[in-house]
């Protein structure tokens, strides 16, 4: 009995129930307004977005070692200076136990690494060298299209 009433129930529901209707649209035309300067805006944004992943990637370069020593407070000390008399470069402090070391710039030839080791060699005598390294390389700031 239960089997027969859920057979009716299930074919009232589908004989009242409506498919969708695909209707023919050949001969209809659609057009699109929108201001010119979105196409603008997604160009920009396209250039942002390759920008950004080119940043992420690991650039190939060099980094100039100025320090590496087991005393941290000599090290952050020589972190500090070089911060002082550069500081348009970037410095680092790594540490690899037991060692601390400090490391500036981000230089993509070796040969500027070069001069600016040549003016620390003269501060830090105890050794510094041009290390290849993975850098941080920023490109020039493009000129900016103005949206109007």
């Amino acid at each position: 009995m239960k089997k027969i009433i859920l057979f009716c129930l299930i074919v009232s529901v589908a004989s009242i129930s409506k498919a969708q209707m695909v209707v023919d649209t050949v001969g209809a035309n659609v057009f699109v307004m929108k201001d010119s300067r979105f196409d603008l805006l997604v160009k920009k944004k396209a250039e942002i977005n390759k920008k950004s992943a080119d940043a992420k990637k690991p650039n190939k370069g060099y980094r100039i070692q100025v320090l590496n020593t087991t005393d941290r407070n000599q090290a952050l000390a020589t972190k500090s200076k070089l911060l002082t008399l550069y500081p348009e470069q970037k410095t680092y402090l790594m540490y690899t136990a037991p060692y601390f070391k400090i490391r500036i710039g981000n230089f993509v030839e070796k040969s500027e690494a070069d001069e600016l080791k040549k003016e620390l060699a003269r501060m830090f005598p105890t050794g510094v060298f041009v290390i290849p390294s993975d850098i941080e390389y920023k490109a020039p700031p493009e000129k900016e299209e103005n949206i109007k």
